[in-house]
């Protein structure tokens, strides 16, 4: 396929995982992600809250929103299922049991994320608005992480693994996006939250410099960016930034009102000029990366 620029784009597709696209030529060493636009519901994704509710876990339309990366040489991978179903965001072990008819195999590690209902498999849609009437069985939890969150990793993984080779580092952009402000099922609980987040686990997945260039670069364009608050990153970045080694993962969180009407999760009119930002932000990326192995070559 060709993308809005006529880029050839080479194209793999797990009905209602994932979509996985990548220029075929003009390749840079980076790779944006979105684990959590997906709205495809699977079949056996039985809940006691309504679609609308539903959806306001969902990251909309960030997949499209950072889409323009293909043009400029960066691949994309985008989950289609519902990160209300399984969070490919979350550790494979970081459950809470409550949700399960029977104890996890091997023992579960719930964090923080999972006392605040926001786990592996999420118990909450809304503060105290619980997703399920019934606990889960074991095996039903195995075959989402079997069908969907492995899948969905070994994507990720083997594109920047193949990148990597081929450049001997790599970049990797998980995105996001956040409500205007905290809520109780947040660290921030009442706060307002800037235009972007961006994060590294407190300098633990990506060279620092790489951070600083990328807030700086949204900085200029007039937005406000804070580093590593209120969120400091997750299992997407943790999992796959090793700087030392020269693979560098952060986490972009994108404010929704600059592009989303969160009561009817329909686009406003800033999602034109915001995609437009984050089209000249993969350019800048592109050059930056290449600019850099250049100079490590001379």
């Amino acid at each position: 396929m060709a993308s809005e620029t006529g880029q050839q784009i080479r194209v793999r597709r797990l009905d209602g995982v994932l979509t996985e696209r990548h220029p075929t030529s003009g390749t840079v060493p980076v790779l944006f992600d979105s684990p959590h636009s997906g709205r495809t519901i699977p079949h056996d994704f039985v809940t006691k809250v309504s679609l609308a509710q539903l959806r306001t876990g969902e990251d909309a339309f960030v997949d499209e929103l950072v889409s323009g990366c293909l043009d400029h040489g960066i691949g994309l991978v985008q989950a289609e299922f519902p990160r209300t179903y399984i969070d490919a965001n979350r550790a494979i072990d970081d459950i809470d049991e409550d949700l399960l008819a029977e104890p996890w195999p091997d023992g579960a590690r719930p964090t923080d994320k999972s006392a605040r209902g926001m786990g592996l498999i999420r118990k909450h849609i809304l503060r105290d608005v619980p997703l399920y009437s019934e606990a889960l069985s074991i095996g039903e939890v195995a075959a989402r992480i079997g069908d969907f969150y492995q899948p969905y990793h070994d994507a990720v993984r083997e594109s920047l693994d193949r990148l990597h080779a081929e450049h001997g580092a790599v970049w990797h952009v998980d995105w996001h996006s956040m409500k205007p402000f905290g809520n109780p099922m947040n660290v921030d609980d009442g706060q307002a939250r800037p235009d972007f987040v961006v994060s590294d686990c407190e300098g633990e997945t990506a060279d620092s410099g790489f951070v600083e260039a990328v807030a700086g670069w949204l900085e200029g364009q007039g937005y406000g960016v804070s580093v590593n608050d209120p969120y400091k990153g997750a299992e997407m970045i943790r999992r796959y930034g090793m700087p030392s080694e020269g693979r560098h993962s952060i986490q972009i969180e994108i404010n929704r009102r600059l592009y989303l009407d969160p009561d009817r999760m329909m686009k406003t009119d800033g999602f034109a000029s915001l995609k437009e930002d984050l089209d000249a932000f993969s350019v800048w990326l592109a050059g930056h990366v290449q600019t850099g192995l250049e100079a490590a070559e001379a």
